[in-house]
């Protein structure tokens, strides 16, 4: 018996519902804007841990010496 809550990724009807539903709340032509909005945002915050990382790697270096 299926439970209400599944925990993974959804299923073909229900991720039908969810892209359904975008589109009827943001119209076919803001998606392209989202979805680029959100790469930039993905690439920006990769950087930033790359720096951090970068960073905290050259601070261990500095101490060892």
């Amino acid at each position: 018996m299926q439970t209400i809550f599944a925990i993974g990724m959804p299923g073909g009807m229900e991720l039908f519902v969810i892209v359904f539903i975008v589109l009827l709340l943001f119209g076919a032509k803001k998606i392209p804007d989202l979805a680029r909005g959100m790469g930039k945002g993905i690439r920006e915050f990769k950087d930033a841990t790359k720096e951090i990382k970068k960073e905290v790697d050259e601070a261990g270096k500095e101490i060892d010496k």
